[in-house]
Formats: structure tokens, sequence, C-alpha cells
């Protein structure tokens, strides 16, 4: 079948973005409360280009697919929601790439960020607003460390490029994903500095516990199950299982480290992270726990 190619350069690609961000705010410093000023306006373009851009992927899946594989005979709805190509490319690009990785996880690093500045340029230094968008990049520069891991999750390989993927991406990351850190702004914390720094801490232990059961799972999968946890071989049950075509496979199942305590103590450890970076909002309602909600839901 078709194996699509990526670009295995995720971290590079967030670390140039983020020094061009900050060399930009270091030559033009309003750039930080122009952005929040007009995020309205900007919100507004991105929900316009997205919508459009999943038409063009519509008639593209259409007309001219990369591979006549796609969800053709589906209702015409569902091909614009639920998308038809599986992996398409526009100029040598494969699209959920950019859309999942380029745009949408990199502009909600950069945002947070840009709004964390905009917070203490128009109120005054305090620790929270930064502890909140400096605990998302590290988890964002996590994501894009372990990029060429996330090719191997449902979003890429069984979601298909349409509006729910892209539209989500493009748009609904930049303002949902962001609004904690957008609230925080007009919105000043209570949480003293101290508390902040507890925050952090708190924040940056979710995340060391958060990498950690994730590399216990790539190292498991990558030695073939040849490996030692917490200084003992890894353990699993071997498993079997029917594909949606009818073909059987074989599995094996880790049970050694945290993949021993539970089926998925990784998402454990990434809704304690997110509560961490919605903490610097207690005492201001719900607000900044929404993203935190919408994991837990």
């Amino acid at each position: 079948g078709y194996v699509p190619r990526y670009s295995a350069n995720g971290t590079q690609f967030y670390l140039v973005s983020l020094l061009a961000y900050l060399l930009l705010v270091y030559l033009y410093p309003d750039i930080p409360v122009d952005i929040y000023d007009n995020f309205t306006d900007i919100i507004s373009t991105l929900n316009l280009f997205s919508l459009f851009f999943c038409l063009f992927l519509l008639i593209k899946g259409r007309l001219f697919p990369e591979v006549k594989e796609g969800a053709i005979n589906k209702p015409l709805t569902y091909q614009f929601y639920a998308g038809i190509e599986l992996h398409p490319r526009l100029f040598g690009v494969d699209i959920k790439q950019w859309t999942n990785c380029r745009v949408g996880m990199l502009g909600w690093a950069l945002l947070v960020l840009n709004f964390s500045i905009a917070s203490i340029q128009l109120n005054f230094y305090h620790y929270a607003p930064l502890a909140n968008s400096v605990l998302i990049n590290l988890y964002l520069l996590k994501f894009f460390y372990w990029e060429t891991g996330y090719f191997n999750t449902l979003d890429i390989t069984l979601d298909r490029a349409g509006y729910y993927l892209c539209w989500g991406c493009l748009t609904w990351v930049q303002v949902f994903y962001t609004f904690s850190s957008y609230y925080l702004v007009a919105n000043l914390s209570k949480v003293s500095d101290s508390g902040a720094c507890a925050i952090f801490a708190f924040g940056l232990v979710s995340l060391i516990l958060n990498y950690t059961a994730d590399y216990q799972k790539e190292a498991f999968k990558a030695s073939s199950s040849e490996c030692h946890i917490w200084g003992r071989k890894a353990k699993y049950i071997p498993v079997e299982y029917t594909t949606h075509d009818g073909k059987k496979k074989k599995s094996k199942l880790l049970i050694s480290g945290f993949w021993g305590v539970s089926r998925h103590m990784n998402y454990v450890f990434e809704l304690m992270l997110a509560l961490s970076w919605s903490l610097p909002g207690l005492g201001l309602g719900p607000w900044t726990f929404l993203y935190f909600g919408f994991l837990f839901i």
C-alpha cells in the first residue's frame, strides 16, 4: 500500500520558530499586545481560511487524490467533515503534518507565549502567566521531539484530512487550547509568585512522568520487547486481534513500569500537566480550566 513520507525535523522547526518569534518581539516590542488586541480578527481570518482549505481538500480528494482509496462513496457532507484522503500532499508537503504539527501545535506554542508577554507588558511582571506558557511550551517541545511517534497515532493513521481534523488544528486549537493564556491577560492571576513556582514544579514533575511513561512504551516497541524497565526485564501479555478487513494480527501488551500500574498512566500524567497550566487562573472561575475539562471528558 501507499507509504507516506514525513519530514523528521520537528524539534528544529519548533526551536527555530521560537527563536524567530522572540527576535521579532525584541525588534518590535509592540507585537505581543498587537496580536492580543487583534486576536478576534486573526481568528476570523483563520476560520475563513480553514473553511476554504477544507473545501479545497474535498475537491482535491474527489478530482486528483494522492491515492485512489479515499472515502469517495460516502455522502458529500461526510466527505467534507471527515475528509476523503488519508495522506494528501501539496507541493511535496504532507498536509496533515502541516495542519496538525507545523500550524496547529506551533501556533499553540507561540500564541500562549505571546499572551504571557502581553500580560507582563500590560500589567506587571509576575510568574503566573509565565508558568502557564512555559509549561505548555515544554509539553509541546516534548511533542515535537517525539513527532515521529505521533505519526503512528490515530490522528495520522486513521483520521482523514477534512474539516474535523484540519479545521480543528488550524482554528479550534488556536482558540480553545490557548484560551487560558488569553484569559490571563485581561484577568490578573490571583496566584502569588511563590504559588506560581509551586505550580511550575508540579507541572514539571507531571511532564517528566508523562515523558517517562511514553518512553517506556517506545523503548519496548523499538527493542521488540527485549528491554529492561525499572531494572527488570519487560513483561508483556501476547494478544491477537482482527483488523477491520478480517486479517488476524499479533501484538504484545506491556505490563511493566507505569504500564503495569494502569493501561494508560501516561494520560493521567497528561491530565496532571493540563491541570498545572490551568492553576494560574485559580480563583478566577472555571475559564482557565476549560482545556483540562475538555481533556478529562
